[in-house]
């Protein structure tokens, strides 16, 4: 199907021919008209076959006739890739806002946009926080819908769905997802038509690395140059091809291992231009000092840069992750070594994808195979449209009995059936209190009557689901969030504030003990407030080693005195506290201004991994202060600021420079140890005074003065 044959506005049509697109793909012009006449759609197609392009033609259609669209993504970093996307029709007249944060808030400023990119947890807080605008959507859009499948983010998913055909019915859904053995079951559930094809826009070759010869599905084989390393001797053929290539490995410290091999490899092996190296240097170069702080882990990863490779991983910040993905699609960077994270949703295609490991470690139950739909989703980044004839995913073995298991379970077979993750106690607690506080349900008929519309009721035995509801409704009255009289429910203050604030039920129970515990008299110091917010559920914890058991024991016993709730007496239940006293650790370190490369070091952790703990840490100490303002006002204060200390990684006593533009901790600290301890002071400085502090300079001099005056 030609583009100029759909059925929508011929702007549409007139945006879509600029951008190259003369023709739908074979899923897509199956799916388009069931888009545009606003049905209900299940497209589960293969990665770069033209999923989002479907969801467009629906959101555009839906819009321009006076609609409004929400489009789900799972990933921050999804949101920000389709939020450009979608942006290149503004010049239709239309509004795209983008929406991460902010839990708290109905966030009524959205309403002005037509369409919103936003991630699962993020719509969810504004359906609890009853935000009016939501009544007008005409279209849903979830993108990746597979990850229903995820522990962490699928319940989330799942609820949403559930919540806009019961609070909108008329809203279109548009689900898109990988090829998955039950997507027939999942268009059911949502009563839609179902689209579902292996069609890709570039042929994929399946094969298996093995004893330095590659074999393919198809039994054809190629020889690569040979080295002793399967990574090298792939990566290498791809680039002296004029491919690029995506390594994936099983963890962190791989990722960072393979990355410096392959950068020095290709150091020596590649012959490039000065304007290449020029580019490399500059990428490096902004890797390396456009963070808050330079770090010894920005610079491992600049130095790789400059070799042509790059490590892609979870501890590495936000912004790092952007420039490695820009660089790789620029060409400047010719490989990427990544977790498998990489593989989920971002579109970042190559010639050649080698998947060096199928096995990773899960803790609890140790090394594992990796399911065959991620395997999958890792292949299916293989092929750049319009730019290779093919492309071409390899897995590697390390013997032809292994080759074999691999070719039958990964290349040739079918990936597992999603299941719904709502049955976990933290699943069900969490959304069936905010289903009663937000005024959802108060019934247990009318709580049943929600809970049937899930997935999880659509694929379960419906006796399984009562006895569920029936344990997390008793703990949810037992423990003050529902008060329960004659079969209806009605959530106590504690428990529609515990909503509201978008944290699990069972960490505000954890805080509310701290709040109790602490009463109306002493005054309570750091560390038992971030030892508070480390021993919730919303809290990932850092990992506790061997070696770590020393150091961490002597922290707890500086500060045993200090402490509000005693330590569990159980061995394993203290090993597990044990690792809460490590996170409050960096927590401690990062309010007290300790540097960031100490941090990375101590607790041989990324930035990102800091910035995430930051995060959520500022989120918990948010809502511990609300929590307070309800049951210890007292305490409301205190926790305020230290919520301000954790977002700006600061001592109080620069919390007053803080109020500054363009002031973070490192400039804050230099202006205070200059003398300059509070605003007042600087009303007596000179602009060539302050340019000469560290961190300052001429604009930032002339910046401060201006602001105060």
């Amino acid at each position: 199907m030609r583009v100029s044959e759909l059925d929508v506005d011929p702007r549409v049509v007139a945006i879509m021919e600029q951008m190259g697109i003369q023709k739908l793909y074979p899923p897509q012009a199956k799916a388009a008209p069931y888009a545009i006449a606003g049905k209900n759609l299940v497209v589960a197609i293969p990665t770069a076959s033209g999923k989002s392009m479907v969801a467009y033609l629906a959101v555009l259609d839906s819009v321009l006739k006076g609609g409004k669209a929400v489009y789900l993504v799972p990933l921050r970093a999804l949101a920000w890739e389709k939020y450009e996307e979608l942006k290149r029709f503004e010049e239709l007249g239309l509004r795209v806002g983008l929406s991460m944060g902010d839990f708290e808030s109905a966030d009524p400023d959205l309403k002005r946009f037509d369409i919103i990119v936003a991630t699962s947890e993020k719509v969810d807080a504004l359906l609890r926080n009853r935000a009016d605008w939501l009544n007008q959507i005409s279209v849903v859009v979830a993108d990746e819908v597979h990850l229903i499948n995820d522990l962490g983010r699928g319940p989330t998913l799942e609820i949403i769905l559930s919540r806009f055909m019961q609070v909108n019915p008329k809203a279109q859904i548009i689900a898109l997802s990988a090829t998955i053995a039950n997507s027939i079951e999942l268009a059911g559930w949502l009563k839609a038509e179902h689209i579902s094809s292996n069609w890709r826009p570039v042929e994929l070759k399946l094969g298996v690395h093995c004893e330095k010869v590659i074999t393919y599905t198809d039994r054809s084989t190629y020889k690569p140059d040979l080295r002793s390393d399967p990574s090298e001797d792939v990566v290498l053929d791809t680039i002296n091809d004029g491919g690029q290539a995506l390594v994936f490995v099983n963890s962190r410290r791989s990722t960072e291992a393979v990355s410096e091999r392959l950068s020095k490899l290709l150091a020596r092996k590649m012959e490039l231009s000065e304007e290449q190296k020029g580019d490399l240097d500059e990428l490096a170069i902004e890797v390396e000092t456009g963070g808050s702080e330079p770090t010894a882990y920005g610079k491992k990863l600049g130095a790789c840069i400059r070799g042509g490779a790059a490590f892609h991983n979870a501890g590495l910040t936000n912004r790092m992750r952007r420039l490695v993905e820009r660089g790789f699609r620029s060409r400047a960077i010719r490989v990427i070594v990544a977790t498998p994270t990489l593989a989920a949703g971002i579109n970042l295609p190559a010639r050649r994808v080698l998947i060096r490991d199928t096995r990773r470690f899960d803790g609890d139950l140790g090394m594992s195979p990796i399911p065959v739909l991620e395997i999958q989703q890792m292949c299916g980044r293989a092929g750049r449209p319009g730019l290779d004839p093919h492309g071409e995913a390899i897995l590697v073995s390390k013997s032809e009995r292994q080759m074999a298991l691999l070719m039958d379970k990964y290349l040739l077979g079918e990936s597992e059936p999603i299941r719904s993750r709502l049955g976990s106690m933290p699943a069900l607690r969490t959304h069936l209190l905010a289903s009663v506080a937000c005024g959802f349900a108060h019934t247990r008929k009318e709580l049943d009557a929600f809970i049937e519309s899930t997935f999880f009721a659509y694929t379960s035995e419906v006796w399984t689901i009562g006895a569920l509801v029936d344990d997390t409704l008793e703990f949810l009255v037992e423990n003050d969030l529902l008060q329960e009289e004659d079969g209806t429910y009605h959530a106590t203050s504690f428990g529609s504030l515990t909503s509201r604030l978008y944290i699990d039920p069972l960490s505000a129970i954890n805080l509310r003990k701290t709040l109790d515990a602490a009463g109306g008299g002493r005054d309570v110091a750091t560390f038992p407030f971030l030892l508070s917010i480390s021993s919730t559920p919303d809290m990932l914890k850092l990992y506790l080693r061997q070696a770590d058991y020393k150091p961490v024991m002597a922290k707890f016993r500086d500060h045993e005195d200090e402490l509000l709730i005693a330590p569990p007496v159980a061995p394993n239940e203290f090993d597990w506290f044990l690792s809460e006293v490590k996170t409050t650790m960096l927590l401690h370190d990062w309010v007290n201004e300790v540097n960031e490369d100490s941090i990375l070091k101590r607790f041989n952790i990324g930035p990102g991994d800091v910035r995430n703990r930051v995060e959520t840490a500022r989120w918990l100490l948010h809502a511990f202060s609300q929590l307070a303002g309800l049951l210890n006002p007292r305490l409301r204060h205190p926790l305020q600021e230290l919520t301000a200390r954790m977002e700006n990684g600061i001592k109080s006593e620069l919390m007053d420079l803080l109020v500054l533009h363009n002031i973070g901790r490192i400039r804050a600290r230099a202006l205070f140890s200059a003398g300059y301890r509070n605003r007042g002071l600087l009303y007596e400085a000179s602009e060539k005074e302050l340019a000469k502090l560290p961190s300052i300079g001429k604009v930032i001099a002339k910046d401060i003065l201006e602001q105060i005056g």
